[in-house]
């Protein structure tokens, strides 16, 4: 598996708390070993984000990615779920 990011995703990321994006880290790592860990609570999106699926950070944060050709996992946004789905 190779993680990439789109390239607002690291800006967003950012702009959260720091204990959110230490966080997002700490899922990530778990994700790497197993992207359906049940903590993570990954499940795949309808609607206009039909083509993602989405890792639970926080209680309310929430990852978004793509599954690319060839392994490669695209994170492309980062938000609260009111945020993303609103």
């Amino acid at each position: 598996m190779i993680v990439v990011y789109h390239r607002n995703f690291k800006k967003m990321l950012q702009k959260l708390p720091v204990s959110v994006q230490e966080k997002f880290y700490s899922s990530l790592s778990i994700f790497v070993k197993n992207s359906h860990h049940v903590i993570l609570g990954n499940h795949a999106l309808s609607g206009e984000w039909a083509t993602c699926r989405s890792i639970n950070i926080t209680g309310d944060i929430r990852a978004v990615y793509k599954e690319r050709d060839g392994g490669v996992i695209q994170f492309v946004t980062v938000g609260s779920h009111s945020e993303l789905y609103s």
